[in-house]
């Protein structure tokens, strides 16, 4: 079994032949290499005799992962969806009362917070600081 680079260059060759079996094609246009970690030599990769092209950051499940893992910016997509979702419960509801805010909370702005978060979850603390601070802010915000 081939090592580093070589087997990552061989799981490609065998994910081609299986494509070309089961008569599919990869696009090209859409396959990309996302280079990992900080001492990376960054080998070129082939598939279908045509070299990968490299990327800084994917959208991958919805998340966008960089080469350093950094999910800084999932955190900052969350706060922002939730905002938007609590600025529109805050203009259509006329009640701030904790029985009818906080099931609306619970039901619409948690489910964007918590989406998949044992993938996302915040690394740093001005990661937390984006939710818990941004989101709070508005969620008591009186008008």
């Amino acid at each position: 079994m081939p090592e580093g680079h070589a087997a990552i260059q061989w799981d490609l060759d065998r994910l081609e032949k299986w494509a070309n079996r089961n008569l599919m094609k990869f696009n090209k246009g859409k396959c990309k290499v996302l280079h990992l970690g900080k001492n990376n030599p960054m080998h070129k990769n082939m598939l279908r005799a045509t070299q990968q092209e490299s990327s800084l950051a994917e959208k991958d499940l919805g998340f966008l992962v960089d080469t350093k893992l950094n999910m800084g910016q999932c955190c900052a997509l969350a706060a922002k969806a939730a905002d938007s979702i609590l600025g529109c419960i805050r203009k259509s509801i006329a009640s701030r009362s904790k029985e009818v805010i906080l099931p609306l909370y619970s039901g619409l702005v948690r489910p964007h917070l918590e989406h998949c978060v044992q993938f996302w979850a915040p690394q740093y603390e001005r990661d937390m600081d984006i939710l818990c601070g941004y989101i709070s802010r508005k969620g008591h915000k009186d008008d």
